[in-house]
């Protein structure tokens, strides 16, 4: 708690002054390449002490989905950059080949999902900027579609405050709290589906692989 009510003051601080807006644009660009940045910690605590301002958290909703798609856009083209001498160590002999193989096939089947979905999980904005450049998804596809994720990351972390503050209006730190719980869950609730999916297709790709007889299939 204490350490809340010192973040509380810190930002509240800076209420009314353009370096909030810089200090939410410079983080959450930041997270995408240093993953314990706060991110969604600042832009849900902004949005906890602006309380029901539309104007302001209509504000704070595209300066951080701004900020975080420029952060995405900047770890796709490190990825990109980097692809070729990273794919050179990855393809080294048999088995770094199978792995490259699989790498690129999982980009290409569930990009959108890892795109859109991926930050919501530690360290996935990382991931997902990385891989995508690197296994050479097209910018064309990545930058539209990471513009969403950002926008609908933005509006949901913006939400999240707003039902915080709106309950505790004249206590921020149970705000936080509230809001904070809200966010877990979700993301809990996330990466369950997320596990689901992948058991789901584990088990449809072991049944194409086998015969009626249980056998496996050879290739």
């Amino acid at each position: 708690m204490e350490l809340l009510e010192y973040v509380t003051e810190l930002l509240r601080g800076t209420l009314g002054s353009p370096w909030l807006w810089v200090i939410v644009l410079l983080v959450s660009g930041l997270d995408a390449l240093l993953p314990f940045m706060p991110s969604e910690t600042t832009v849900i605590t902004v949005a906890v002490l602006i309380g029901p301002d539309l104007p302001q958290l209509a504000l704070l909703a595209v300066v951080s989905a701004l900020g975080a798609w420029l952060g995405d856009c900047l770890g796709y083209t490190v990825g990109a950059a980097a692809g070729p001498r990273a794919l050179a160590r990855l393809q080294r002999g048999p088995e770094g080949i199978r792995r490259h193989e699989w790498a690129k096939i999982q980009v290409r089947r569930n990009a959108v999902l890892l795109i859109l979905a991926a930050r919501y999980l530690p360290g996935g904005r990382v991931a997902s900027g990385l891989a995508t450049g690197s296994m050479g998804y097209p910018p064309r596809k990545f930058v539209p579609l990471d513009a969403l994720g950002a926008s609908i990351w933005a509006v949901y972390s913006v939400l999240i405050g707003l039902v915080g503050g709106a309950a505790f209006a004249d206590e921020p730190e149970k705000g936080l709290l509230l809001s904070f719980t809200l966010g877990l869950v979700l993301v809990g609730a996330i990466e369950i589906g997320r596990r689901v999916r992948v058991r789901i297709l584990t088990r449809r790709h072991g049944a194409a692989e086998t015969g009626d007889n249980g056998l496996c299939v050879e290739p």
